[in-house]
């Protein structure tokens, strides 16, 4: 597990994803979108299903 802070960018806030962590998924981070959803009050980022 590693803990961030979240960054406010613009009215909106983010996270950094670690390399190390992007290096574990099988997501190419510049050509690959991803889903973002709520679970059980968690936050969940997968690999876009849909056909880019």
């Amino acid at each position: 597990m590693i803990e961030k802070r979240m960054i406010q960018v613009g009215n909106s806030w983010g996270v950094v994803i670690p390399k190390a962590i992007i290096d574990g998924l099988t997501i190419n981070p510049v050509m690959d979108k991803v889903e973002i959803y709520l679970e059980n009050n968690e936050i969940r980022i997968r690999k876009s299903k849909k056909e880019c």
